[in-house]
């Protein structure tokens, strides 16, 4: 018996310090510790600039790929929009909301007297995931940035594109949402903000149309106050 022991790596009959068998083992020292591409809310980002290279770099969730598309447009106009995630035409194009979608983005911005250069479009997840679907965590993750991105953008007024954008910043889907004026929480305030269909929903289902020209009405009302 006591040979089966020492063959299990018993050397010692009684150790003189007490250990605490239930407690997880630690790392060794020596062993590299891979950090989170997730950083605390105080390690974001502090600017604009720096923000976006960080979002666009593949080692930031290697999950949504390695092509990715930065913000468009302009800060100043105080309009942010903040659409789900590229499709897959406009990462071929280089381009956010691009083709068929993005024309009609196109009008639904020049019904209000606004264009893409007066706009600022930024995606909540800057590519996209092999399954075309952001996951529940990352969704909530990729929520917490975009809220520090809005707090850096500092826009009058947020236009919430898709069912996952709106998610991510209200915690809801787009039905409960839409017709009313909600306010995101930042680290230091508030902004106004107004839930509408991505614009490849309206194309499968243009009767929607009416509904978005409603939500675009109310966005319009926050930014000419």
């Amino acid at each position: 018996m006591l040979s089966w022991w020492q063959l299990a790596g018993v050397d010692v009959t009684v150790d003189d310090t007490p250990r605490q068998w239930l407690r997880a083992a630690s790392a060794p020292a020596s062993s590299p510790v891979q950090a989170s591409v997730a950083p605390s809310p105080a390690a974001l980002p502090a600017t604009l600039e720096t923000l976006t290279a960080w979002l666009v770099s593949a080692e930031t969730f290697p999950e949504l790929g390695t092509i990715r598309l930065a913000p468009m447009g302009t800060t100043a106009g105080g309009l942010m929009l903040l659409t789900d995630m590229p499709d897959q035409e406009d990462l071929a194009t280089g381009t956010l909301i691009a083709g068929a979608a993005g024309r009609l983005l196109d009008g639904m911005l020049g019904a209000i007297g606004r264009d893409r250069a007066s706009a600022y479009i930024a995606p909540l997840a800057p590519g996209r995931p092999a399954t075309g679907k952001i996951g529940e965590k990352l969704e909530e993750e990729l929520g917490r940035i975009a809220r520090h991105h809005i707090a850096l953008a500092r826009p009058r007024a947020v236009l919430m594109i898709g069912d996952a954008t709106i998610r991510a910043l209200t915690g809801m889907g787009l039905a409960p949402t839409r017709g009313k004026i909600h306010s995101v929480n930042l680290a230091d305030g508030t902004v106004p903000a107004v839930a509408t269909f991505h614009p490849r929903f309206l194309l499968q289902h243009p009767a929607l149309k009416a509904d978005a020209w409603a939500d675009l009405r109310m966005l319009m009302e926050i930014l000419t106050k």
